[in-house]
């Protein structure tokens, strides 16, 4: 199993941006047969070093996360993200 996760800080970090993005992300789910799970949490803290947004999926394999890296649906997000984060952390272990 592997575990892939991603903190979003966000251009616009008002609490409609945050929300939109939250659900493009969620949006995912359902729709992508390699992604075996999917939780998206919204920061409630709002630090200094907070991230607007934690993605946290699972996959079983590396194969099924490169898999994901190329879906049509995921490189939509992937766009969307890409217009409105002004920076982004990524994460990727066996669990």
């Amino acid at each position: 199993m592997l575990t892939h996760i991603v903190f979003f800080k966000l251009k616009d970090s008002s609490e409609e941006s945050v929300a939109r993005a939250a659900q493009v992300l969620r949006d995912m789910e359902g729709k992508i047969e390699v992604l075996k799970s999917i939780k998206v949490g919204i920061d409630v803290l709002h630090s200094e070093r907070s991230y607007d947004i934690a993605l946290i999926t699972t996959f079983e394999s590396l194969e099924a996360l490169e898999v994901y890296q190329v879906h049509p649906i995921h490189k939509k997000v992937i766009e969307y993200m890409t217009q409105v984060r002004e920076a982004s952390a990524s994460v990727d272990f066996e669990s």
